[in-house]
């Protein structure tokens, strides 16, 4: 069988290094986006597949595709997973609000976690189109209600993109690709507060934290013939706790 692809951004740690990982253990080429350089500690592909851009620079994006679709050297891409995200803090660690929040961190917020996405989306669509393949958008339960942790501009985009993936997923299914997101709750990454885990024992039903594991298991699940007919869907991974 030919080899499937996967560009997968803010693939460093957290929910995107899990995926990475299950992507590679799958038989998967996995090309990834992050700010940072590629490192060697990583169990998958090598520097010729990593690409060091950062998303809130919009101006840069033009050359980071130009970059992608020389690595991809006119093959098709079976998924894209916009995973990479910012939720900016006070410098104590508490939630920015409305009054908190500076135009310089809207505008940074919104391209790494909207804007980004839709521009990427945009500029791959031909390889997707090409390999019918599938686009898994990671938006967040905070984009559905207020989060004690989650600042403002980090809610609003995710909102945003929930909105996005509805849209991706109307206007690209005639081309045969599907897009649905995913909406993790407390998962026990790096970007959580310290208050999190005593947060999800109180409040999620199942009564604990999720891994990135379980998240990377179901964007895999998205991207897989077993979800073929699935598009324009938003699955919660939070252990009930939108219920």
């Amino acid at each position: 069988m030919t080899q499937r692809t996967l560009l997968l951004t803010g693939a460093s740690r957290g929910i995107g290094h899990a995926t990475a990982k299950l992507f590679h253990d799958q038989g998967w080429r996995v090309l990834t986006i992050s700010r940072q350089a590629f490192s060697p500690r990583c169990p998958w592909g090598g520097a010729e597949d990593h690409v060091q851009l950062d998303l809130g620079d919009i101006d840069r994006l033009p050359d980071g595709l130009t970059e992608i679709r020389r690595r991809l050297d006119g093959g098709p891409l079976h998924a894209l997973v916009n995973n990479a995200g910012i939720s900016p803090k006070k410098p104590d660690g508490g939630r920015l609000g409305v009054l908190d929040t500076s135009y310089d961190t809207w505008l940074a917020v919104l391209n790494v976690n909207l804007i980004s996405t839709a521009l990427l989306a945009r500029g791959l669509i031909e390889p997707l189109a090409a390999a019918k393949g599938s686009i898994v958008n990671v938006t967040s339960i905070a984009g559905s209600r207020v989060h004690p942790y989650a600042g403002v501009a980090y809610a609003a985009s995710k909102a945003g993109l929930a909105s996005l993936t509805r849209e991706m997923a109307s206007e690209f299914a005639p081309l045969g690709v599907r897009t649905n997101a995913i909406s993790p709750g407390e998962i026990a990454t790096a970007i959580l507060s310290p208050g999190n885990a005593a947060f999800a024992e109180r409040e999620v039903p199942m009564r604990r934290l999720g891994s990135p594991a379980e998240v990377a298991a179901t964007i895999h699940f998205l991207c897989s013939e077993a979800a073929s007919y699935v598009n324009g869907a938003e699955l919660h991974i939070n252990g009930g706790q939108h219920v």
